[in-house]
This record gives structure tokens, C-alpha cells and sequence, in this order.
């Protein structure tokens, strides 16, 4: 069994096969989408459809991530939130709480 410390510790996880990133066995990644290797998605976490999460960012807690949407750069989404459609997180941004971000929202 592989591990992987996502800050708190080792937990379960393995390598995405599409991208490398780690993923924790609790969170749910779709073959579809990518995570790239510097990448986390980790407790309940979901990342859907053709959903990217790559650079050093980290989807987590029960948030989600799905149709074409991209997290990159150091950005974080976690909580409740949900980042869907074209919508991007980039940067430093952090989406949490309840938030949704969807369309062609961009936040930097």
C-alpha cells in the first residue's frame, strides 16, 4: 500500500493515472480528468469529466472539481466548494465555503 503526507500525516494514496498527482484512496479522480504531478486531491474530494488540477494546487476537503474546469498555480479549493464548467483557479486563489465558481469565471 502506498502512502502520501498531504499535511496531516500519511494517509492511503496512489498516482493519478493520467497526470501522476497524488491522489488520496478517499477522494474520487475520473480517468478522464488530470492532476498533474505536483498536483493533490485528497480527503473526499472529487475531480470529474475533463477537469485539470495541475502546478501545486490542492482540491480537498468535499469539494469538487468537473467539466472542463482548471485548478493551477499554488490554488486551492476545499470546503463544499465546486469550480465547474470553463471556470478557472489559478494563482494563489483559495474557493471554499459553499462557493461555486462555473462558466468562464477566471480567478487569479
Amino acid at each position: 500500500m502506498n502512502t502520501f503526507d498531504f499535511g496531516n500525516g500519511p494517509v492511503p494514496a496512489h498516482r493519478h493515472s493520467n497526470g501522476g498527482g497524488w491522489v488520496a484512496d478517499t477522494a474520487t479522480v475520473a480517468d478522464t480528468a488530470y492532476v498533474g504531478p505536483d498536483a493533490n486531491v485528497f480527503d473526499n474530494a472529487s475531480v470529474s469529466g475533463n477537469a485539470s488540477v495541475y502546478g501545486y494546487a490542492r482540491v480537498f476537503g468535499y469539494a469538487s472539481a468537473y467539466g472542463y474546469a482548471r485548478v493551477f498555480g499554488d490554488a486551492r479549493v476545499f470546503g463544499d466548494a465546486i469550480v465547474y464548467g470553463n471556470a478557472i483557479v489559478s494563482g494563489d486563489a483559495s474557493v471554499f465555503g459553499n462557493a461555486s465558481v462555473s462558466g468562464d469565471a477566471v480567478l487569479a
